[in-house]
């Protein structure tokens, strides 16, 4: 649809560039969007009005220049509505001979490259349902550019870095349990960290002095901050047996990780931890100093920043410590600098909670005076909580992402197994596994990802309503249909004679592009939820009104056509969600 309506913009602005005169700017392209209402039409534009002041003609004089020349085999008819909208009807013969046929995505990237940074969860810490958002967010955008033109690198920047690695050190030498982190290694790599924020915390009480991070000065640390420090500052110099333990605690993390990421379909194309940029951090800072960009605030090296025309003032960007040590400020600067210089990209995205916002409006601003000229996109998303308040790892009281899942296949096996007892045991669990992650990847990206998400098991596995086992069983019950036509004998055939549900559910059809590139545009992915949800509803109207299999044979074969199509449009859908369909359930 969208090629049709560019082209007819294309048309109408040459109709009125010639109509008004080379004095008016008209445009190379007028804008085509869907009506607002079915009774006024299929496309609507409102050109007339815009073009008003600049003309000094009624708008809907410019409304009939355009009505009169706009003529085009895809129009069945034009009209003025309103002050000057012109509303449009498509013919019905243009209509059947694309819905009968998978959209053609426009390659609107073609030739650009994107980077999206994606996930990054901390090493020897095991994945939780709130790293479920960024996963899942950022594997259906790489999808949705994709298939829309981008060349997109995937990139996982994990927490591979930093002050917990000298507390994790200090805790696995004077605490480790052998056994268990034979039998579950994250597992026992987080009983420690939680062993020694506990124990941190009693040791702070016992000395009556206030809490303390990895910034504050070292005369006021525990001896067990005091400690991790000291073991931080040995891995950072490349001590050898802290290097070991560290590169073990990556490697038993990673292959968590990969598991994860192999049961939700999740892949990348490079993963740079925050390590990888380490030997750039220097020569990092020295550009931002020799640039004007780093200066000198009570020890520290800050980039500052002007104020806006609101009069207000973002704060310093911290870039190298007083101590000379580097932060994350530092490291994502090198790595702006890195995904420059190796892939030239046009668009970098980071996916990332809400509570990042300022670092990244920093950081970017820093990017701009570094000369990068990419779009820069923080896709930053609601926090997900538990009904009781926020979780953290410190506290132990996450829920970890694999029980979610684990929970969310054994719901839908059970409802498997009372809507289909006939499924035998190997096909039951094939459709558990299947609907279950997909109602847990559907939840999420069907809402808008700026929206706070309070967990609950039965939003998170609701199998029901606006659903991704809603939508994967009406692609289920539709391959039914194709089957048992199949095995009668009856094929599909052109679209023909379009009923006025039928229409309806063709115009829903053609709507696939716009809700793709309305997802690559504006990185929500819950745009292309909403569309297959109205797709579905519409097929399950079509259905109710329309026989398919009992009909004369060409209209069977009609719609059979457009069961099809329907069919390939939900399954195309929900895969750029990273979503599965099944052929049974």
């Amino acid at each position: 649809m969208l090629a049709l309506m560019n082209e007819l913009g294309a048309l109408g602005a040459d109709v009125l560039q010639k109509a008004l005169g080379p004095d008016i700017a008209v445009g190379d392209v007028l804008s085509m969007v869907r009506a607002a209402r079915p009774e006024l039409g299929d496309l609507q534009c409102n050109a007339a009005m815009q073009l008003a002041k600049a003309t000094k003609k009624p708008p809907r004089a410019i409304a009939e220049l355009l009505v009169a020349g706009l003529h085009h085999p895809a129009i069945a008819s034009a009209r003025i509505d309103g002050p000057g909208f012109v509303n449009i009807v498509l013919s019905d013969a243009w209509v059947a001979a694309h819905a009968g046929k998978p959209t053609e995505m426009r390659q609107i990237g073609a030739g650009q490259r994107v980077v999206i940074d994606y996930s990054s969860p901390n090493v020897a810490k095991p994945m939780h349902i709130g790293h479920i958002r960024s996963t899942i967010i950022g594997e259906a955008l790489k999808r949705v550019l994709r298939s829309v033109g981008y060349e997109v690198i995937a990139d996982n920047h994990l927490g591979d870095w930093g002050t917990q690695f000298g507390k994790l050190i200090v805790a696995w030498r004077k605490w480790l349990d052998r056994a268990a982190y034979d039998a579950s290694p994250v597992d026992e790599l987080v009983r420690l960290y939680i062993k020694f924020t506990d124990d941190e915390k009693a040791e702070r009480a016992a000395l009556g002095v206030a809490a303390t991070d990895e910034d504050d000065a070292p005369k006021i640390a525990t001896p067990l901050i005091a400690a991790a420090r000291a073991e931080l500052v040995k891995l950072q110099q490349g001590d050898a047996d802290n290097l070991a333990l560290w590169r073990e605690f990556i490697a038993v993390s990673q292959r968590e990780f990969d598991r994860v990421y192999q049961r939700l379909d999740v892949h990348f194309d490079v993963t740079l931890g925050e390590s990888f940029y380490n030997d750039q951090l220097a020569a990092t800072v020295e550009r931002l100093k020799a640039e004007g960009l780093a200066v000198e605030s009570q020890g520290a090296l800050v980039v500052l920043f002007e104020k806006d025309r609101d009069g207000a003032e973002m704060p310093p960007f911290l870039i190298q410590k007083g101590d000379g040590g580097f932060n994350y400020g530092t490291t994502d600067v090198a790595g702006m600098l890195y995904r420059m210089k190796t892939w030239q990209p046009t668009r970098i995205l980071i996916v990332t909670d809400e509570r990042q916002q300022l670092h990244f409006r920093q950081l970017f601003a820093t990017a701009r005076r570094l000369g990068i000229t990419a779009s820069l996109e923080h896709i930053w998303f609601g926090l997900m909580r538990l009904p009781e308040g926020t979780f953290s790892t410190r506290d132990g009281n996450v829920i970890g992402l694999e029980a979610l899942l684990d929970e969310a296949e054994r719901r839908a096996d059970v409802v498997a197994a009372e809507s289909n007892p006939e499924l035998d045991a190997a096909k039951r669990k094939e459709v558990a596994r299947v609907v279950g992650l997909g109602a847990v990847k559907y939840n999420d990206l069907s809402r808008d990802r700026q929206t706070l998400v309070t967990f609950t098991w039965d939003k998170a596995l609701a199998l029901t309503g606006n659903t991704a086992p809603y939508l994967q069983y009406a692609y289920a019950r539709i391959r039914s249909i194709l089957r048992k036509a199949e095995a009668d004998g009856f094929v599909p055939g052109p679209l023909s004679d379009l009923s006025a549900t039928e229409r309806t559910l063709a115009l829903h059809i053609l709507g696939f592009d716009e809700a793709v590139e309305t997802v690559a545009k504006s990185t929500r992915p819950h745009f292309l939820c909403d569309y297959l949800f109205a797709l579905a509803q519409s097929y399950s109207t079509f259905y109710a009104n329309s026989p398919v299999l009992k009909a004369e044979p060409a209209v069977r074969s009609s719609r059979l056509t457009l069961c099809a199509t329907v069919a390939e449009t939900l399954k195309r859908g929900l895969e750029l969600l990273g979503i599965e369909v099944l052929e049974e359930m």
